[in-house]
C-alpha cells in the first residue's frame, strides 16, 4: 500500500493572500482531499523585516473564507532556523559546500569584466589553499557558504510539464548560508519539506528555475525527492502576468466586492485545471471528487473579471433565499436596517436572477424600498406617449379595488390594452417606469404584488403629476 500524499502551501506573510497564491493553495488542497492525503500550511516568515503577524492572520483568514482548511498546526519556518543552519554546516563538513570570502564589490567587478557577461560565480574560493583560507579567516573577512554544484544533468518528471531537465553547468554555486549566518530560502524550503514529510510540491511556474537547485540539495542531504508540478501563471486580460495594474488581486478585495467564497474557489480552480466535459459550476465536494493532477493545464489562463461576475451570479442562484439573505447582511445599509426580513425575502426571490455581486443587491433593488427620485429619460422618451397618462389613470383606479395578485393584475392590464386597441407593452412599459423610475425590473406583476397596492397606486399618481414625465404642467 502506497503512503498517503502530503502537500503544502507556503505563503510568505509579507503581503495579503493574492489570487495566484490562493489558486496554488486550492490545487494543493484539492489534490490532498482527492487522494485522502494531508494538506499542510507553512508560514515562510524568515524575512523578518517585511513579515508581520498581521499579514499571517490575513492569510489564514483568507484561506478560511475560501474554505481551504489545513491539517495540523501551521509550520512556522522561523522556528526552524537552527535546523536549517545545521544542515548547511553538514554539507560543508561533507565537502558539498564551501566558504566564499568574495565581497559583493569583487563579484560585481568580475561579472562586469567577464566574457559574454557571464554572471556565474567563478569558483575562486573553491580551491583555496589551507594557508590562504586561514589568512582570510584570521582577517575576519565576511564569508558565505556556497553549495558545490556537481557535474551532470538534473532530470525530473514534472506533473504539468512532464520530463524536464537542466544542465548543471548552467547552475551557479549558489549561496545557502549568508554572511550573518542565516540560511537562505533555497535550503530552508528543502529541509522543511523533508521534515514535514512533503511528497508532492505543486506551485507556480515562477519556481521552476528553483527546482533543479532544490533537487541537488535533496540529493546532497540524502533526502527523498518529492514529485514536482509547476503551473503556468495567471494572466491579465492583456495576456501579461496578473498584477495590481490589472485591478484587484488580493482575495480580501473580492470578498469586499461581494464575491462568494465558493465562487472564487470554483473560478480559481478552473484557471489551470480542466475537470472535463466542459463543466464549470461546481461545489467544493464535486471538485474534490473530480480533481486529477494530470489534468492540470500547460497553458496559462486569463483572469476574466466578467466571467467571475457571471459565475458569482450562478452561485448566488444556488443559495436558498434565507441563506442568501444572511450572506447579504454585511452590505445591508443602515437605511434598510428596519426593513423586515420577511419583506427582504420576497424581494430576494424576485431579484436573485438579476444580481451578480452581493454588494449590488440593495442598490439594484432600491425601488423596492424607495419611491423613484427621477425617471429614466430614454425610457420616458420611448414609452411615455401622449395617451399614456389617461391609460394609467384608468388603470390606477382599477388597481385600487381589484384582487392584488399577479395573475389578476396581468389579466386586468391585458384586457385594458385590448379595450383601447393598443399592445400590452404600451401599458406595461410606462407602468414599470412609474413604479421603478427605470426600464428594467423583475416581472412587473410579481413586483407589484411585493410592492403592495397602496405603494403602486401612490407611485402611479405621483408619476401622473410629474413634470419630468411631461404631464404635470398640463394637469
Amino acid at each position: 500500500m502506497s503512503s498517503p500524499i502530503v502537500v503544502r502551501f507556503a505563503p510568505s506573510p509579507t503581503g495579503y493572500l493574492h489570487v495566484g497564491g490562493a489558486r496554488t493553495a486550492i490545487f494543493n488542497w484539492l489534490y490532498a482531499r482527492n487522494q485522502n492525503g494531508r494538506f499542510l500550511l507553512r508560514i515562510e516568515d524568515t524575512d523578518r523585516a517585511r513579515s508581520s503577524d498581521a499579514m499571517t492572520r490575513e492569510i489564514l483568514n483568507g484561506l478560511r473564507w475560501l474554505g481551504v482548511d489545513w491539517d495540523d498546526t501551521p509550520w512556522i519556518q522561523s522556528e526552524h532556523l537552527e535546523r536549517h543552519r545545521a544542515e548547511c554546516l553538514r554539507l560543508h563538513d561533507e565537502d558539498k559546500a564551501y566558504w566564499c570570502y568574495c565581497s559583493a564589490d569583487d563579484l560585481a567587478a568580475r561579472r562586469a569584466g567577464a566574457e559574454n557577461h557571464d554572471t556565474k560565480y567563478d569558483r575562486r574560493c573553491l580551491n583555496l589553499g589551507d594557508a590562504e583560507r586561514a589568512a582570510k579567516e584570521a582577517a575576519g573577512l565576511p564569508r558565505v557558504l556556497r553549495f558545490r554544484v556537481p557535474e551532470g544533468v538534473t532530470e525530473f518528471y514534472d506533473i504539468v510539464h512532464e520530463e524536464t531537465a537542466f544542465r548543471n553547468e548552467e547552475i551557479d554555486d549558489f549561496v545557502i548560508l549568508r554572511s550573518d549566518g542565516s540560511p537562505v530560502y533555497m535550503i530552508a524550503v528543502v529541509v522543511d519539506d523533508h521534515d514535514m514529510g512533503v511528497t508532492q510540491v505543486l506551485r507556480g511556474d515562477d519556481h521552476l528555475s528553483n527546482t533543479p537547485k532544490q533537487i541537488l540539495l535533496y540529493n546532497a542531504l540524502g533526502y527523498s525527492v518529492p514529485m514536482f508540478g509547476h503551473m503556468p501563471l495567471i494572466l491579465g486580460e492583456d495576456k501579461k502576468r496578473l498584477s495590481k495594474r490589472h485591478g484587484a488581486t488580493a482575495v480580501g478585495e473580492y470578498q469586499t466586492r461581494g464575491i462568494l467564497p465558493e465562487t472564487l474557489f470554483n473560478f480559481l480552480a478552473l484557471l489551470g485545471w480542466s475537470p472535463g466535459e466542459d463543466r464549470e459550476i461546481m461545489s467544493r465536494d464535486e471538485m474534490v471528487d473530480l480533481f486529477d493532477a494530470r489534468r492540470l493545464l500547460k497553458k496559462s489562463s486569463v483572469f476574466d473579471e466578467k466571467k467571475l461576475a457571471w459565475m458569482n451570479g450562478q452561485h448566488i442562484r444556488l443559495l436558498g433565499d434565507a441563506e442568501l439573505l444572511d450572506r447579504l447582511r454585511p452590505w445591508r445599509p443602515a437605511a434598510r436596517a428596519s426593513v423586515p426580513d420577511d419583506y427582504l425575502l420576497l424581494v430576494l426571490a424576485l431579484m436573485k436572477e438579476r444580481i451578480e455581486l452581493l454588494a449590488d443587491f440593495f442598490e439594484k433593488a432600491v425601488y423596492f424600498f424607495d419611491d423613484p427620485a427621477q425617471y429614466d429619460a430614454a425610457g420616458v422618451a420611448k414609452h411615455w406617449k401622449p395617451e399614456t397618462s389617461a391609460l394609467l389613470r384608468a388603470l390606477a383606479a382599477q388597481f385600487a379595488s381589484c384582487p392584488f395578485e399577479a395573475p389578476a393584475l396581468e389579466d386586468l392590464v391585458r384586457r385594458k390594452a385590448e379595450e383601447e386597441s393598443v399592445s400590452a407593452g404600451k401599458l406595461i412599459h410606462p407602468l414599470r417606469l412609474a413604479l421603478t423610475g427605470g426600464t428594467q425590473s423583475p416581472s412587473l406583476f410579481d413586483m407589484m404584488v411585493v410592492l403592495g397596492r397602496e405603494t403602486c397606486v401612490r407611485r402611479i399618481e405621483t408619476a401622473l403629476r410629474s413634470r419630468e414625465l411631461g404631464v404635470g404642467s398640463n394637469e
